[in-house]
Formats: structure tokens, sequence, C-alpha cells
């Protein structure tokens, strides 16, 4: 059936997905007057990662007054790095007070979004049979909402629980078990160290080891949670001081010395924590700092050195009924088994199918590898914006680049208006200097090292998730929209 969303002289708007992209989008447009836009989020409440990484000791590995919306800095965080309910609650007060949720459809899955060309408008349809007649569509649902689970041998036959942290299954018990978490990355460094707690045994299964170094943590005292100017002041001075902490930290990948410098105050830190010549092996990369994603813990190499658990680096052979056995010939048995695997970040919208104008499937136009002007416009889609698109990633705090990309995206529909366009989708050349020049400047920078081999890549080593350079830079790019980039229809 057909599902009108409103019906007024204002562009239809639809917006897939309902976390911070969705959110920092839905805010900008209502500043700039624009209410015509409706949020379609799959599952039955908000929040995206937010709301589905549950798992134990789940928090943001970014400070939370940098991981938070300019215009709303002042929140009472409880801890230095914000833990995962209170990031999602913060969610829910943006929601509430920017006057979102009437915008909001939950249980809204959409399986594919078609332009026709006759009538310059995209046509969505939702898993639930309903289409959607909508004049601009934007993705929002970011690069972490498909986990990835490998495929070994014998899965099936395990007869015990086996989740991924991304699904994690609250109704098995863990205490006093024996438990395998496969996996060494984000999420695994956060809740092996809660799970060495309470296990009977825990085996590590570690495919690479990580550069992790030390998170500092700490609880924010009271008055840090007070809203008083001055503390609005103290708060203001402080995310300025990180932001400027994480800009110095981006330009380390395109710097051999700082790299070098990084690889030391590495290899200090680990014989600071570890002098078992054996578990140095296993914990020491072989590859520099900064090619893989920044990871830090207080709590993960001193959970590795605790009696209950160990640390095995040899490759998984297959998985029985009772356990896993390694290609070394050892078996180990456990009672669940918990894939701390991460997601499939290079495989953008996903499973969503998106035809653009005169027929075109996205994914056959990104058949070897995804890319997009600015992360945000693709030639051959006209009106089709994405939010957290194609290498927008980076290590600092991601809601300072959504931020630059809804107000873009919003500046994009104000362009519409005033020419009075249909449509409009960026300049195959001009798309395609952008991505040469970041590609360039990517080949110069410490992802794409011999010995390293990361999520930022997809299957070919095409690096199609990071931002090469600084965040002030992605900031002047998308400052204001060029008229001229752009086929106007």
């Amino acid at each position: 059936m057909k599902l009108a969303i409103q019906n007024n002289k204002e562009r239809d708007i639809t917006i897939v997905g309902c976390g911070f992209a969705a959110v920092a989008l839905g805010i900008s447009l209502k500043k700039a007057g624009l209410n015509n836009f409706t949020i379609l989020e799959r599952s039955n409440e908000i929040g995206g990662v937010w709301r589905e990484n549950t798992y134990p000791g789940a928090a943001c590995d970014v400070p939370s007054r940098l991981y938070s919306f300019s215009f709303e800095q002042d929140y009472p965080w409880s801890l230095r790095y914000a833990p995962q309910k209170e990031i999602f609650e913060y969610l829910k007060h943006c929601i509430d007070k920017y006057s979102l949720t009437r915008h909001i459809r939950l249980g809204m899955e959409v399986t594919k979004a078609t332009y026709e060309d006759d009538a310059a408008t995209w046509s969505v349809a939702t898993k639930s049979g309903e289409e959607i007649t909508t004049d601009i569509f934007i993705s929002a649902v970011g690069l972490f909402n498909n986990p990835s689970i490998p495929d070994i041998p014998s899965q099936d036959t395990f007869k015990g629980s086996q989740f991924h942290s991304a699904r994690w299954d609250h109704s098995v018990e863990l205490d006093g078990k024996t438990i395998a978490s496969i996996g060494s990355g984000a999420s695994a460094i956060q809740y092996v160290p809660e799970l060495a707690k309470i296990s009977k045994q825990l085996n590590v299964f570690q495919r690479t080891p990580q550069h992790i170094f030390a998170k500092g943590d700490r609880a924010n005292a009271q008055q840090d949670q007070s809203t008083t100017l001055w503390q609005k002041l103290s708060h203001r001075r402080e995310r300025l001081q990180l932001f400027t902490r994480f800009e110095k930290n981006s330009r380390r990948r395109s710097s051999e010395e700082l790299t070098q410098k990084s690889a030391e105050a590495f290899e200090k830190y680990i014989h600071s924590l570890v002098d078992d010549a054996e578990m140095l092996k296993k914990v020491l990369p072989d590859y520099p700092p900064g090619c893989k994603r920044g990871l830090r813990s207080d709590d993960w190499y001193p959970a590795l050195l605790k009696t209950n658990v160990n640390l095995i680096d040899a490759p998984i052979d297959t998985i029985t009924e009772t356990g896993i056995r390694t290609k070394d010939g050892e078996h180990h048995d456990v009672d669940a088994i918990i894939y701390g695997t991460g997601f499939t970040p290079t495989a953008f919208l996903t499973p969503m199918q998106i035809t653009g104008a005169n027929g075109q499937d996205l994914n056959h136009t990104w058949r070897d590898g995804a890319e997009a002007y600015l992360g945000i416009s693709v030639s051959g889609f006209p009106n089709f914006f994405m939010m957290y698109g194609p290498n927008t990633n980076l290590s600092g705090s991601i809601i300072y680049m959504l931020e630059n990309q809804a107000r873009y995206i919003t500046k994009c529909v104000k362009t519409l208006e005033r020419t009075n366009a249909r449509a409009m989708h960026v300049k195959a050349d001009v798309q395609k200097r952008f991505n040469d020049e970041i590609m360039e400047q990517l080949s110069k920078t410490v992802l794409v090292h011999e010995n390293c081999r990361s999520y930022f890549q997809a299957e070919n080593g095409r690096i199609t998730t990071n931002w090469p350079g600084l965040m002030l830079d992605y900031r002047r790019r998308t400052h204001r929209v060029r008229k001229q980039d752009y086929i106007y229809i």
C-alpha cells in the first residue's frame, strides 16, 4: 500500500536510521525551518549502536565532552568516558529537547529505495510492505549496524550458547562458566575484563594483537556535572583541549617520526604492565600504531594476566559440539562462545537496495569500493544523501563530523529551494577529482602499511571508510555548497 508522509508544499524528506546521525540531521533541518521530514527506524526503539550494544562494560572510547553535540554540551556525564546507558539517554534527551519524536516512525525497516526519473522522486519500500514516496532520500544508518560473524567450520554443531557482542544474550547465565571470546577489538577489550571477574575460565582467541593505550577513565566530580556559567566555560575549555589533541593524533598517521614516537611510547607502556616473555610475544603487534583503530582501556592487559584468563593466538580450526579446536590440535572445552568480531563497515548501506537515475544499482556502482563526494553525494543518484558515508570515519569524535554533514545536507535542501530545481546530484568529474585526492592522501598514511589489515579496507585493499586529514579540513570543505559542483534537474 502507498503511505503518504506529509502533504504540504515543502519537499518530503525521508531519513533512514535513528542514531546520532539522524538526530543531528533532524535538529539541523528544524533549525533551518524545514519540518517536513520523517525518520524511519527499523527497531522499536531509537539509538542505533547505542541501543544495540548492551554488552558488559560497553562505553565510548572518546571522552564524553567531545562525544556530544556542540550545541548540547552541558550534559551531566558521570564519567570521563560515558557508558552505553548514558549515551542512550543522552540521545533520548536530545530527541525530546528538540522535538523530534513526532518525526520518528519505529519498526520501519527499509529494504529498497528507487529513484523515479520522470517524477524526480524516490520510492522507498519497507519490510512490512509499505511504500513511501518522497522527494529527498537520506541514509543515516552508519557503519556499525551489521555484525560480522566469521564463518568457522561446524559452528552450528556447538551445543552451548553463542552470540555476537552487539546482540548480547542477557538470558545466558555466564557466572562461573567457561567462556570463549573470539576477537580482541574495540568491543572485546571492554567486555573481556568484565567477564574475567565472573567466569570460571575465559579463553580469549586473538587473531591479531592491538595497540591498546591507557584510557585514564575517571568519575566526574559533582561540580563537573553542574551547568553554572563557570562550569559551562570549563566544559568548553575541556572540549577544545580534547579536539586539539585528536587533531594532533590525526597527523601521526602521515608522519613517520610521530608514528615512531607513538610506537616507542606503546612499547614503554606495555613493558610497564607485562614482564612475561611469552605474553609479550602475544600482545606486541608487528605493525605501527595508527594503521588500525586506536583503542584505549585501563583493564584489558590486567585482565589478560588473571589466572582464569587464557590468551590464545593459535588460529581457530573448527568449532565442535563442546568447544573450539585450534590448528595446533588443542581442543578448548567451553560453555559459551561470544563473537567480538566487529562489523562490516565497508559494506555501506547493506542490505538496502538503492537504485538511482536510469536504473543504476548502487551496489554495482560501488563494486570496486564505495565512494562519494564529501562522503555525502553520489553522481547519478539525485536527491540522495548520506550521513557517515564513505571516507568520513576518523579517530576523533564522529559527532563533530556528523554535525558538519547535517549542516551541508540542510544547505543542499535549501539550494534546491532557491534554484527551484526538482533534484540535484554531484557531477561525476567532481566526485572523481575529490576521491582521487583523498586516495592520494591516504596512500601516504600508515593505514596502508604492508602488515596492516583492518576494517578500514575493502576486499581489494582500498580504504573506503576513513577521512585522511583533520576534522577542521572536513569542516572547511563542507562549509558551503558549491552550486557548480552539482547537476540540477
